[in-house]
């Protein structure tokens, strides 16, 4: 049996697990997130229903909470670090103060940023269908100096809406759209209708390259992933005929694959020279910091 057989709460029937199965479960657990992290529980919990493991779990909604529970018993357990589980579904908002301008310029100090994107012919944003999927991607775009935007589902006109403004506002460039979502008869309409949208907002004369990164039918075959039927009360895009959430993407393969495709639009080496400029740069605001407190400038 592999990973892409088609599951159902009667494979792997639910019981209550003795002390030593949770403890094959935890160790299966603590495998998967030190091979790779941050994951969100969604990608723990796709990676755990692999038939194959010692104390699989059952691809469900039951299977998902008991896999959400051991994460919480760890965590608070010390055994797995907060920050290995990525979780964009609640943020909290927050105002920054300074107590002088020096203050203010150490702290921005670290947020100065050279522009990657200076010598590329290209303008480039990654969009995904889920919050889950953005939480676990987000630390690459940052990184890549990408924008990123969880649609959660059908988008609001109006967030695409606003997207598209910023779009129009800069130089002019082509864009390139990355997306990244579920193959299953909603999701494959998903990108279909944002594309569209956005479209219909760009200005004339702005080229649009909408690429679908995952999941993709080359991928789900190409990396064994695990599938599901789809839901028979489901009239939406008839031609598909299993259902593949994002999250059954291991993290690291997603993010591999996010990152080849942006870094492939980048000019040469923009990254190496971007890390040289930022340190001269932020050199500099500590050397104003020092003076706006009255320390002086020089080393």
């Amino acid at each position: 049996m592999t990973t892409s057989s088609i599951y159902n709460a009667g494979q792997i029937k639910r019981r209550r697990r003795t002390k030593g199965q949770v403890q094959q479960l935890d160790r299966q657990i603590l495998e998967i997130l030190q091979q790779d992290h941050p994951q969100s529980i969604r990608h723990v919990f796709y990676r755990l229903t692999d038939p194959r493991l010692p104390e699989p779990v059952d691809k469900s909604d039951h299977g998902y909470q008991q896999v959400q529970a051991r994460l919480t018993t760890l965590r608070r357990a010390g055994l797995v670090p907060y920050c290995w589980i990525a979780d964009m579904s609640r943020r909290g908002f927050f105002v920054d103060t300074f107590s002088d301008a020096g203050d203010f310029l150490r702290r921005v100090n670290g947020l100065y940023r050279a522009d990657l994107w200076a010598l590329s012919d290209h303008y480039v944003e990654v969009w995904c269908e889920s919050r889950s999927i953005a939480s676990v991607i987000q630390d690459d775009c940052n990184e890549l100096a990408v924008s990123l935007y969880p649609c959660g589902g059908f988008s609001s006109i109006t967030f695409v809406h606003e997207a598209a403004q910023e779009i129009n506002e800069r130089d002019g460039r082509p864009v390139t759209v990355f997306y990244i979502g579920d193959y299953d008869p909603a999701g494959v309409l998903i990108d279909v209708s944002l594309e569209g949208e956005l479209r219909r907002h760009l200005d004339d004369g702005i080229e649009l390259r909408f690429t679908r990164l995952g999941i993709t039918p080359e991928q789900i075959v190409k990396y064994d992933l695990p599938i599901k039927p789809r839901k028979a009360t489901d009239r939406r895009s008839l031609h598909i005929e299993h259902a593949v959430e994002a999250e059954a993407m291991p993290a690291h393969i997603l993010r591999r694959i996010l990152r080849e495709n942006i870094e492939a639009l980048l000019a040469p080496h923009a990254l190496t020279v971007a890390r040289i400029a930022e340190g001269s740069e932020r050199y500099r605001l500590i050397e104003l910091a020092r003076m706006a407190n009255g320390d002086g400038g020089g080393a």
